[in-house]
């Protein structure tokens, strides 16, 4: 589609409600003909539902989503050409509005209107008749406004539907109801506005109860079976004027409804009954929950009476995992079933709390994962955008959120004023990195490298004059499990170290990325960043016999995946990993910086046997306790629930956290044996590594070239391996103990004698 020229106003109520409806019609204009096409291009500030013809043009909530609204403001752009040409006689348009992030409150801050003033729609329906005539309806002061049945909506607090003023008169021709009146334009700058690059938030599936009780304090509570972002719907018949009110919270603590991590978040519905059936779906807010406390039901509850709507980005999930070890599989599913609630518009750390920010350090790990699990190139590119804007506003700091709506709130002693920080700024680099290896997409690297330049070579100017980022704030190994729960900051790990492992990995694959798009001079400029960072780091930080400062399991896994480390001090600081992993009793004590590396470390060392031995690890902390305690999603802390059922004290404590799930991607390639060997996976790597007991596994993966499958076996012959290779491309499969052998396209059975270990 073209690019529109808008002529549409930005329009609000003349009278404030908090969830206006918003309504015009019009005839279509005569003597041209069969309607040829229709586009309606439709944005808001706050988020909309667009109706045409008294429906729904389009499955999408929570338009137009969350993006960085001081530059860019995307609209959807709706083909409704069918759609109109149903509508017989006066064609009426009706956008319902939400706070949404705009308007709504945002962060631990309470801040609220950040980004605007009024709740408003901008709207421009350009219409093609055979002939080639247009016709244009646009929202401006023709347009008038009145009241919805929703009349209190945030996404962090709940929604309140007032079923006695719910009523779709409003869609329906020469409707004039009471309580409606004009609207006003609203000063906004279209230049603004931009379509989508990602898709939308969806509907993605119905969640059944899977148990409906009583609690000991005679609360009636409801089981979903699954942690998962979205609302409840159902119809229901009361006495009018009385409510249901429903909260939500991801876990139950002593068999009462666990609503303390939600810190101010209500989390919170409300349903007023009429008297006759109502239909309650609040589509304006969504919740992080596996359990609902209701109050108010009439009758029996039951769990045939309502179903939990998962709502995400509508993303295509293109990997799967499976292997012989349930556990483990639980684990994977955990990870997916994160990711599908953190990605609702913005890559969230968490769906749940008074929070949901778009933290960089968070995808900075979790992207390689992420990008195998489901398509999330368009998700990601246009979430690199708003990086990218954020950043060109902030002298080349990334920060520490996108959108970033931390600058707006106010500063403090024990928050850190936003500065470039490792891994989470790193995010510029290793975001787009991470989609180069994935998707092989040019024009989408292309795009992000202007920013991951800036960020580049902003931190090179932080460094001390001994070549190391030992300077400013560092969140550092955040949330290492020895940490006590109110510092998180508290890391065995030396923050400089960490810090300047990162800026060599961002100095090292950007010299890759700037040669891949014929930067050659940047290629040099930071390659020979990259060679004076690990200098530095060794000379400063690493023994002769591969002993690395602040000798934790961290900065060892960081320093051998990242590549900081020549023979013999490779070899001395692998060994010294292990000791430290089975001193600990192979439980993890690493976090947010060591963990996604950790394994990959052991593996390159030649200690496959110790990775499989933290996989596999079920005391806490470790990826197996959360599941043992019937997690169903990804924790933010490793021991967000305690042995007893307490929850973790601190006040930072999510059940539904993707970060820490970066281990799939490890899974993937060495458990399950497929890696991208080129970009794209133009070249692909079949390379199982069986190990920790596992007698079989299968992995697949829709890759931009067709699907690759792998599937191996342990008998007593040895090991037995089957994969697909699509067409147009060649994969080197190698089987431990064998020289590599390259596969063309097709199905391809090999085996390995004696492998099994």
């Amino acid at each position: 589609m073209s690019e529109p020229t808008w002529s549409a106003q930005l329009i609000a109520p003349v009278i404030d409600h908090d969830a206006p409806l918003l309504r015009t019609e019009f005839s279509l204009d005569d003597g041209h003909g069969e309607l040829a096409s229709a586009r309606w291009l439709v944005s808001a500030q706050g988020v909309f539902e667009a109706y045409l013809g008294g429906v729904p043009v389009s499955a999408d909530v929570l338009s137009p989503g969350w993006s960085s609204y001081e530059w860019r403001i995307r609209y959807r752009d709706y083909d409704v050409t069918d759609a109109l040409a149903a509508v017989d006689g006066p064609v009426v348009l009706g956008l319902a509005l939400g706070s949404g992030w705009s308007h709504g409150r945002l962060t631990w801050k309470s801040l609220r209107n950040v980004y605007a003033d009024d709740v408003a729609a901008i709207a421009q329906l350009e219409i093609t008749f055979a002939d080639g005539h247009m016709q244009t309806v646009i929202t401006d002061q023709n347009w008038t406004a009145g009241p919805s049945a929703v009349v209190e909506n945030d996404i962090y607090d709940g929604e309140t539907i007032d079923a006695r003023l719910a009523s779709d008169a409003w869609l329906a021709p020469g409707f004039s109801g009471e309580g409606w009146d004009g609207v006003r334009p609203v000063d906004f700058d279209t230049a603004k506005l931009a379509p989508y690059i990602g898709p939308p938030v969806v509907r993605h599936e119905r969640i059944e109860p899977v148990a409906v009780w009583t609690s000991p304090a005679g609360h009636t509570l409801v089981d979903f079976g699954q942690n998962l972002v979205g609302w409840l719907e159902f119809s229901v018949q009361g006495e009018a004027g009385s409510a249901i009110t429903i909260k939500h919270a991801e876990v139950l603590e002593h068999d009462e409804l666990g609503t303390r991590p939600l810190r101010t978040a209500l989390a919170t519905d409300r349903l007023i009954l009429s008297g006759g059936i109502d239909h309650f779906e609040p589509t304006f807010t969504f919740h992080g929950f596996r359990y609902a406390q209701l109050e108010g039901w009439p009758g029996e509850l039951t769990p045939d009476s309502l179903v939990a709507v998962v709502v995400s980005s509508e993303l295509r999930r293109i990997g799967e995992f499976e292997c012989s070890d349930e556990e483990l599989n639980q684990l994977h599913r955990n990870v997916v079933w994160g990711q599908r609630g953190n990605f609702v518009d913005v890559p969230t750390d968490c769906p749940q709390r008074d929070e949901r920010l778009g933290w960089t350090g968070d995808l900075a790990v979790f992207a390689p994962t992420a990008a195998f699990l489901f398509d999330v190139n368009g998700f990601l590119r246009d979430w690199l955008v708003d990086l990218d804007l954020e950043q060109v506003h902030a002298d080349g700091q990334v920060p520490f959120v996108i959108p970033d709506v931390l600058k707006y709130a106010p500063h403090e002693g024990k928050w850190p004023k936003p500065e470039t920080a490792a891994i989470w700024s790193d995010a510029a680099v290793w975001v787009p990195w991470a989609l180069w290896q994935a998707y092989g997409d040019r024009d989408g690297l292309a795009a992000a490298y202007p920013a991951m330049v800036a960020h580049v070579r902003r931190t090179a100017r932080l460094t001390s004059e001994n070549g190391l980022w030992d300077t400013g704030f560092q969140f550092g190994d955040w949330l290492d499990p020895a940490a006590p729960p109110d510092r998180p900051g508290d890391a065995r790990a030396d923050k400089g170290v960490v810090a300047t492992a990162c800026l060599f990995r961002s100095a090292s694959l950007l010299a890759e990325l700037a040669t891949v798009l014929d930067h050659d001079e940047d290629a040099a400029s930071f390659a020979e960043l990259a060679e004076r960072t690990k200098a530095a780091f060794d000379e400063h930080y690493v023994s002769e016999d591969g002993r690395v400062q602040s000798d934790c399991a961290t900065v060892y896994a960081l320093a051998i995946t990242f590549g900081l480390l020549d023979e013999p001090q490779l070899t001395g600081a692998g060994n010294r990993l292990v000791q430290l992993v089975r001193q600990n009793g192979h439980r993890i004590a690493t976090g947010f910086a060591g963990t996604p590396y950790i394994s990959d470390a052991l593996t390159a060392t030649g200690h496959l046997d110790v990775a499989y031995q933290i996989l596999l690890e079920r005391e806490c902390p470790s990826w197996l306790y959360p599941v043992s305690m019937g997690a169903t999603t990804i924790w933010e802390r490793w021991d967000s629930m305690l042995p007893d059922g307490t929850i973790n004290p601190g006040e930072m404590t999510s059940f539904n956290h993707y970060a820490l799930g970066a281990v799939a991607d490890w899974m993937h390639r060495v458990v399950g044996g497929l890696a991208a060997a080129e970009p794209g996976y133009s070249r692909i790597r079949i390379a199982p590594q069986p190990g920790g007991g596992l007698t079989w596994a299968r992995t697949s993966l829709e890759t931009p070239h067709g699907r690759v499958t792998v599937r191996w076996e342990l008998t007593e012959d040895g090991l037995e391996i089957e994969a697909d290779v699509p067409a147009g491309t060649a994969a080197d499969l190698v089987l431990p103990g064998a020289e590599p052998v390259v596969l063309g396209p097709g199905r391809h059975v090999r085996s390995r004698t004696h492998a099994r270990n």
